[in-house]
Order: C-alpha cells, then sequence, then structure tokens
C-alpha cells in the first residue's frame, strides 16, 4: 500500500507541476494579450508625408503626477495636459534626417506655454529643420501669445479669416492671502532673510510691494526683449514691431472695425488668411492625401515619437548621463513633476558609480523648496565632481532659489537668455489659530518645564523667544546659502551678497552678475558635458530614470484603460469643471502649501512662474 501511495503521490505531484505550469503560460498569454491590446500601434509612415507637431498643454522637462492620472485627463477630453519638451525636439531632430518627411505643419492650438526659454528650444530645433531645406508651415483659427512664438518660426503662417493674433506683453500677478487669513484670525509668523524675498508677502500683503514690483519689472522686461527678438527676426519685422503692435492694440482694432485677422495680415504677422480646409488642401497638394481621413498624408508627432526613440534603448558604451530635476524640491521621494530629496538624489548616485557614464547633465527647471532638500541634493552634485566626473548645470525656463542652489557646485552653469534664476534667500512660515479657535469657544492652558515647552503648537501664539530663534535660524541659512555660492562662484560674499537679497534675475543679467557661467541652449550644455568628457562630438545621451519593469508597464496601460472605463461610466460635470477653471488660482496657491514639507519649515523657494 505504501509503494501505491507512494506512486499516486509522486503522479499527484507531477499533475499539480503541470497545472502549475499551464497556469503560468495561460497568465503570460493573458498578459501579454492585454499589453498587445493597449500597446499604441506603430503607424505607417507614408514614403510622402508631412510631420505634424501639436503639443498638446504646458512644455515641460517631466512629465507631472502618475500615467493614471494623466490617463484620466486625457479620457475625459482635457487631451496630453503636458508635452514633454524633449519628446518634440527628439521628434524634429529625427525628421529632419527622415526623408519621408517633406514639410513640418505646427497645430499650436491646443498648447498654453511654458516658458520662453523652453519655446526657444523648440525654435532652434524648428530652425534646423528649415535649414535643411524642409519647409514649415503653420495653421491656426487664433494664436495666443505663446502659441505665436513657435508659429513665427514657420515659413508661412495661415490663420483663420475670423481669428486672431494676440499679443498682449508679459505680466505677473500673484494672489494675496492676507484677507482670508484676516478673516478666519490666523496669526502668520513670517521669518525671511533677503529684502527681495517676496513669497511671504502673500500673507501679510494685500498687494504688491514697491520692491517686488521693481525687480519683477526687471525681469520681464528682459524676457520681454527676448520673446520680441524671437519673432521679429524669424519673421523679417522692424525691431519694434510686436510692442507697437501689443501696445496699439485696441487701436489697431478699431482701425479695421474689429477685423482682427485682416488687422494680423496688414501687420504681415501672417502669410495668408485661409481656412482649415483650405490649408488642408493646399499641404495636400505636396504631400499627397490620405484616402482614410481625406486629409493630408501626415504623422502626429506622438505617433512618430516611436521612430525618434527606437535606438535609445540599444545606447552602449561611454555616454552622458541626463537627471532632469523639474519641480518643487520637497523633502523624501517624489513622484515624477517634483523634485525629491531622495528620489533625485538616487538617480544622481546612480550616475556616480555607473561607469559608462563620463559627465552629467542636471536639467533644471525648478522655482526650488526645501532648504534640507536642496542641501542633500547639492551634496551629490558635489560627489560627482569629487569623483571626477563633470557636472553641468543646464536651466530650463525657471532654476531660482532652492532650483540654483542645487546647480551652483557644478563646473558649469549653462542659462537661457530667459531662464529665471537667483532669487537667493530664506523663508520661513509658522501660521498659529489661537485667535480662530477663541472665536468658538475654545482656549488653551497650560505648564511646562522650560519657557520653549509647547511653543511651536499651531494653537498658542508664538513667544517672542521662539520668533528670535527661528529669525536667527532664517539668518544662518541665508548666510549659508550666499557663503556656497561665493565659494563655488569663487567670489567674495560681499559680492554675491550684493546680487542676492532675494532677487530674480533674467537669465541674460544672472550672467552678467556672475551667477552663470554661459548662456546658451540645452544643446550647448550637453555638447560642453561632452567636451569635459573627452567624449567627441559625436556622443551618446541617457536619461537617468527610475526604471520601470514589465510588472510597471503592464500597470501603466491597464490604468490607461480603466481610465477610459471611468470616462465612460462617470461623465465629468461642466459645472464642476468650469467650477475648477475659475478657482484654479487658488487651488494651485493651497497645494502648494500642502506639498511644503522641510523639517525645519525653512524653504530657499521663489513664487516666480516664466511667462
Amino acid at each position: 500500500m505504501k509503494a501505491i501511495a507512494s506512486i499516486l503521490g509522486y503522479i499527484w505531484r507531477g499533475l499539480d507541476g503541470v497545472r502549475k505550469v499551464l497556469h503560468l503560460i495561460v497568465l503570460l498569454v493573458l498578459f501579454l494579450t492585454i499589453g498587445a491590446a493597449l500597446s499604441p500601434s506603430i503607424p505607417i509612415i507614408p514614403h510622402k508625408a508631412a510631420l505634424v507637431i501639436a503639443p498638446q498643454g504646458a512644455l515641460v522637462e517631466q512629465l507631472a503626477g502618475d500615467p493614471f492620472e494623466r490617463a484620466v485627463a486625457e479620457a475625459y477630453g482635457q487631451g496630453r495636459p503636458e508635452t514633454l519638451l524633449r519628446d518634440l525636439v527628439d521628434v524634429i531632430d529625427t525628421a529632419t534626417k527622415d526623408k519621408r518627411i517633406e514639410l513640418m505643419v505646427l497645430d499650436l492650438s491646443g498648447m498654453s506655454g511654458g516658458g520662453i526659454a523652453k519655446m526657444q528650444e523648440l525654435a532652434t530645433s524648428i530652425q534646423r529643420f528649415r535649414a535643411a531645406g524642409k519647409k514649415v508651415y503653420a495653421y491656426g483659427e487664433s494664436y495666443d501669445q505663446a502659441q505665436y512664438y513657435l508659429a513665427a518660426q514657420a515659413d508661412e503662417i495661415y490663420l483663420d479669416p475670423h481669428g486672431l493674433v494676440l499679443i498682449e506683453g508679459f505680466g505677473y500677478y500673484r494672489t494675496f492671502l492676507k484677507g482670508v487669513v484676516d478673516k478666519l484670525a490666523v496669526d502668520v509668523n513670517i521669518f525671511k532673510a533677503g529684502k527681495f524675498k517676496s513669497y511671504t508677502d502673500q500673507f501679510s500683503r494685500a498687494d504688491m510691494s514697491e520692491q517686488e514690483e521693481q525687480e519683477s519689472m526687471a525681469w520681464l522686461n528682459a524676457l520681454w526683449a527676448q520673446y520680441q527678438e524671437g519673432v521679429t527676426k524669424a519673421r523679417g519685422l522692424d525691431a519694434g514691431a510686436i510692442a507697437a503692435y501689443a501696445n496699439e492694440y485696441a487701436e489697431i482694432a478699431k482701425a479695421h472695425r474689429g477685423d482682427l485677422a485682416t488687422a494680423a495680415l496688414e501687420k504681415n504677422l501672417v502669410t495668408e488668411l485661409k481656412s482649415r480646409r483650405e490649408f488642408e488642401d493646399q499641404i495636400k497638394a505636396l504631400v499627397g492625401e490620405d484616402k482614410d481621413d481625406h486629409s493630408f498624408n501626415g504623422v502626429m508627432n506622438w505617433d512618430y515619437l516611436t521612430a525618434a526613440r527606437s535606438s535609445e534603448s540599444l545606447i552602449e558604451g561611454d555616454h552622458i548621463g541626463v537627471v532632469v530635476a523639474s519641480g518643487e524640491i520637497l523633502d523624501g521621494a517624489q513622484p515624477p513633476g517634483t523634485i525629491g530629496s531622495d528620489s533625485t538624489s538616487r538617480l544622481l548616485r546612480d550616475a556616480l558609480y555607473d561607469d559608462k557614464v563620463k559627465a552629467v547633465v542636471l536639467r533644471i527647471d525648478s522655482p526650488g523648496g526645501s532648504m534640507l532638500a536642496s542641501e542633500v541634493i547639492r551634496r551629490e552634485v558635489d560627489a560627482l565632481r569629487q569623483a571626477g566626473k563633470p557636472v553641468i548645470a543646464s536651466m530650463s525656463s525657471t532654476a531660482a532659489s532652492g532650483g540654483y542652489y542645487i546647480a551652483m557646485d557644478a563646473d558649469e552653469i549653462w542659462a537661457s537668455p530667459a531662464t529665471l534664476t537667483g532669487s537667493i534667500g530664506v523663508f520661513a512660515v509658522f501660521p498659529t489659530i489661537e485667535r480662530t479657535l477663541e472665536k468658538f469657544g475654545v482656549t488653551i492652558d497650560g505648564v511646562g518645564t522650560t519657557p520653549y515647552a509647547g511653543s511651536l503648537r499651531l494653537d498658542r501664539t508664538l513667544n517672542d523667544g521662539a520668533k528670535e530663534i527661528l529669525q536667527n535660524s532664517i539668518d544662518h541659512a541665508y548666510s549659508v546659502f550666499v557663503n556656497n555660492v561665493a565659494t563655488a562662484r569663487e567670489k567674495s560674499f560681499e559680492d554675491i551678497d550684493e546680487v542676492a537679497q532675494g532677487r530674480v534675475w533674467a537669465g541674460v543679467d544672472a550672467a552678467q552678475h556672475g551667477l552663470v557661467d554661459k548662456l546658451g541652449s540645452y544643446k550647448d550644455a550637453l555638447d560642453s558635458a561632452a567636451e569635459k568628457a573627452g567624449l567627441g562630438k559625436d556622443y551618446k545621451v541617457h536619461y537617468i530614470e527610475p526604471p520601470m519593469g514589465w510588472r510597471q508597464a503592464l500597470a501603466m496601460r491597464s490604468q490607461a484603460l480603466a481610465a477610459r472605463i471611468t470616462r465612460a461610466l462617470v461623465p465629468e460635470h461642466d459645472l464642476f469643471a468650469n467650477a475648477r477653471r475659475v478657482l484654479a488660482p487658488l487651488e494651485a496657491e493651497l497645494a502648494r502649501l500642502a506639498r511644503f514639507n522641510d523639517p525645519q519649515n525653512v524653504y530657499y523657494y521663489c513664487p516666480c512662474s516664466a511667462p
């Protein structure tokens, strides 16, 4: 019997093993089927086609949030809320050498800006496309200021006969919360170092201070000059043509009896007025007709991206590593679109211990944030240099306060003339709500063993001793900031202090004050890194990012499917969508405050935003 039981046992275990193997095979087939169903199909590019560049939302250095959030936004008809700048540049540079791509069409209706510095990068890639002998056409029912900057780079610009070109100049307007703070009876204790450090003014003022107006107009004028130069040079207009158009727009509209499309045509801002059908027929005559939708033969930038990135995963040998630092600087591990002291440091450390990475470009687009988190990241930059690996900081639209702090120890700092940088200053905010509680009859009382026991409670008035401690710590943090900059820039404390004080500078002015080494593009920074690493001109670039395994990739695609199902089952009501748009500025400000997580509540942060 034992022998029979043993034989049956072997048979059972064998069958059970086969069952497990079959289950595994079925699961793998299921996963592969789902993955294949959700994978974007590789587009077939006609032998003669137009590349359609249609950025959606803001141009960014890094997509924010997790894939599910982005998929939900797309499923609810909100399009792609952000477009990676490097995706567009890679697409255009690949298409420049692609014989199948005859021309480029710019459809900018879905783009909402992202900063002059990013648009300059994209404009340069469009110019490289034109230099290869390929024409660029732009079409729009209308153009706002950001859209027109890129449209101006085209050979020909077309506008709908009922459209307009709106160029209004640059402005900087902030949300001030003093009225709300007073109504709620909240005592906001403010500590800062730097007379131009203005972030905390939103709690203590109802309007902009004269000092902030002074510094803001300086960088606004610098960026406005950059915008005008970029447009007038591309369109062959007189130097003052764009300023005159913006300043005299009301008179121009009156003179043309409200026909703003004709006004734009007469001011040579556009080539011709055409309907979309007429424009598509014109392009159709150049590249042929798409028999499916009866438009022209074209490929969208997000479809063509597959071809542009086909060899990226095959990078071998020595190369430049790129770490993108985009968003506010926060403590700990943070998702894409923000900079975490742990998560960003981990990427820099990966570059440090990867022998194939011979130089690092730190691409920064950040207004700063946590003091401690900034210092943690700066140490990793310094560790790379100490190990003999060149580090080049490349500033995008913004690299201010903490964004400048993480750049200052690089071997070279490159900025766009339109980068917002500097803002070398410190602040801390500590609100208390004891007066708010008193309105509801709530009081706080007790005893402590020292004068400072319980002094940092939100429900107790901050005593004078605690205020003095906090202000001293802020003064010390400012001194550390300025000293570190002075050491990195090989200048005296006094020299840096004079251009610090929390003041924001445009890149062109920051270079004159010695805060950046060179003005140039992201490509210029990559070239400099390659030169310092001895990689030659035909170098390779690899973006150092958190790895995504097959589980994450499958989950991302499954989330996209779930988002589409959610959209079908739970349609968004227009009322809620409109309400969110109206309250967006206040929502953004409250969300920013909620994200701040420095352990000491001390921040290197700039409220500036590049128009």
